[in-house]
């Protein structure tokens, strides 16, 4: 009868024990951001951009406390600018790594393959700049802090015809580009609509080094402007190489037209070249130029629209996280859903119903070797 009582007793004790000791070990010590990005491969120096801005926005905000008294823990993947390697990541952020968000990809393909994963396990995502209009389709964990390529699409059209004075376009897109699809129907779409005509319409795939067959057609169409919404590697040498065959046509182009290897590939060719994206370096806002000095500070160089974009982003997520005030990622998404005139450095960002950011788009035109800033159109 004793020692029935007994055996009870210490079987309550361990199981105290055990249960307190596991306590400790689940206690989370720091919030934990995944972030995915094309570190390496075509898409990288968009990959190293945004890299820098979370990595400065990190700093500003583990300086400032953190998030609910804890540090933020920024866990940094290369996708090696791959959809099928961006999956692997996510699954390894996700069941390994316990991420309580994850940041990324850069590029719509890539995010449009790991979104399923994040709404599957219900990891909040939130893509600084993937426009393709049906990355946040896959469901209500899903967000992002750019412009979308309806608008984007549309604005580039309406700055065709409004600024240029555009009326016969041709479109030259990569047809293995979701981005690319999206933003070349969306200008086709609202050019026809305004009144002009799309003469030539052509195609390549990432990857592509000659263009020269495609860009005789266009150029034997006479277009007065070239559309081409692809990024920067291909971008660079279609220019050069329309150039090269004596094109005089307008060149106009989106985001994925912004890093500095667009100008270094072209060369002199880029003169006079314009397009579209989220920031620009030179707006008189303080925050703005606080940003950029700071982002000179610690890389002596000029923060790009992707580093701003990384920046804004990760300090949106802890400004959703603290109203939260849990980590849990239904409550972050909830206040994610309702961030309004959130001050970014793109711009005051508010999340619409679609989970799309709602915000104006920065018209650039290459300058001596350098974008300035030409235009900005409002949504």
């Amino acid at each position: 009868m004793r020692r029935a009582l007994v055996i009870p007793l210490l079987s309550a004790i361990f199981l105290a024990v055990f249960l307190s000791s596991c306590g400790k070990k689940q206690e989370e010590t720091t919030v934990k951001i995944g972030v995915i990005l094309p570190l390496t491969g075509l898409q990288s120096t968009f990959g190293q951009s945004v890299r820098k801005g979370v990595e400065l926005a990190l700093e500003e905000i583990n300086r400032a406390g953190g998030i609910l008294g804890k540090q933020v823990e920024c866990i940094i993947e290369d996708d090696e600018s791959k959809s099928d390697e961006a999956q692997t990541v996510a699954m390894k952020l996700i069941t390994k790594d316990k991420v309580h968000l994850i940041i990324g990809e850069v590029v719509s393909s890539s995010t449009l393959a790991i979104a399923p994963l994040c709404q599957r396990y219900k990891i909040p995502l939130i893509t600084p700049s993937a426009t393709n209009v049906d990355v946040t389709k896959t469901g209500d964990f899903v967000f992002r802090t750019c412009f979308i390529d309806d608008f984007q699409g549309s604005a580039l059209a309406r700055f065709a015809i409004e600024n240029l004075k555009s009326k016969r376009a041709a479109i030259l897109k990569d047809v293995k580009s979701d981005y690319s699809l999206g933003l070349a129907s969306a200008f086709a779409n609202t050019f026809k609509e305004m009144g002009g005509e799309i003469v030539n319409e052509q195609a390549y795939t990432a990857g592509d080094t000659d263009f020269r067959t495609q860009l005789t057609s266009i150029k034997a169409s006479d277009p007065d402007l070239i559309f081409i919404p692809g990024y920067y590697t291909e971008v660079g040498l279609i220019i050069r190489q329309a150039r090269e065959l004596s094109i005089k046509a307008m060149l106009l182009g989106g985001d994925g037209w912004d890093s500095p290897k667009l100008i270094e590939i072209a060369g002199a060719n880029a003169e006079g070249t314009y397009y579209g994206t989220h920031f620009s370096p030179v707006e008189k806002e303080p925050r703005v130029q606080e940003f950029v000095s700071a982002f000179k500070k610690k890389y002596n160089e000029e923060p790009d629209a992707l580093a701003a974009l990384g920046y804004d982003t990760l300090r949106l997520v802890a400004d959703a996280i603290k109203r939260a005030g849990t980590t849990d990622s239904e409550k972050v998404k909830e206040q994610l859903a309702s961030t309004t005139n959130f001050p970014g450095v793109t711009g005051d960002i508010t999340i619409d119903e679609n989970r799309n950011a709602q915000k104006p788009i920065v018209i650039l035109k290459i300058e001596q070797q350098k974008p300035i800033y030409f235009a900005t159109i409002k949504p």
